[in-house]
């Protein structure tokens, strides 16, 4: 197990931190999190566009003039793709891009964006981050005691609400619960910022340890 410092909101070192093997220091699988990554993004998609083809638009379907005879080229309706108006020629249609992955890759994806990210040293723990009520001036000056100005995701608990309204008009930070962590998100900013609450709620979904009871 490796042990990190924790910082206060004033960016001062103030002890020592254990943190699990099983979900900081598991060995980096690039393609995996790509995977995952791919999949997190081809899920968000709504697949709502829609194109007509030509036996969908509206129009006659009869042939406009006669084959032979004319001089001109050869057309049947107007509701051709060539013809404005016409149908669209190989246009999408409504489709869902949905993919599947193993629920034990998608946290294989999850412990190797934190394990890189420990690696890199752009991991801040925190001893608390809490405010008693959404102040943007006072978020902005504990991101820049922390972080020295880079752009930072915070991970919050889910009774700190405040957190994240605080965030919301900082144009380089964001906030994310802890239960909703993610590849993109995660690989997204400079800084990932992780008061000890936080860690507690991560530990619980993403160890290991609930996998070998849930296995048994």
């Amino acid at each position: 197990m490796t042990q990190v410092p924790v910082l206060n909101t004033a960016g001062k070192e103030v002890e020592k931190l254990t943190v699990p093997a099983d979900i900081f220091e598991v060995e980096v699988n690039v393609g995996l999190m790509h995977q995952a990554y791919v999949r997190q993004m081809a899920n968000a998609r709504q697949g709502t566009h829609n194109t007509k083809r030509r036996g969908e638009v509206r129009g006659s379907t009869a042939k406009i003039y006669r084959q032979k005879g004319t001089g001109r080229a050869r057309h049947g309706a107007r509701t051709a793709p060539i013809f404005v108006g016409g149908g669209q020629a190989h246009g999408p249609k409504t489709r869902s891009y949905a993919k599947n992955m193993p629920k034990k890759m998608r946290r294989g994806a999850i412990r190797s964006a934190l394990s890189a990210l420990l690696r890199d040293d752009q991991l801040i723990f925190v001893d608390s981050l809490t405010m008693d009520q959404p102040r943007t001036k006072d978020v902005k000056q504990v991101l820049k005691a922390l972080t020295g100005g880079e752009n930072a995701l915070v991970i919050y608990t889910d009774g700190n609400e405040n957190i994240r309204r605080s965030l919301n008009n900082l144009p380089k930070a964001h906030g994310l619960r802890a239960s909703y962590l993610n590849v993109r998100d995660l690989l997204q900013y400079d800084k990932v910022i992780v008061p000890i609450d936080a860690l507690d709620v991560i530990k619980r979904i993403w160890g290991t340890e609930k996998e070998a009871v849930s296995d048994a």
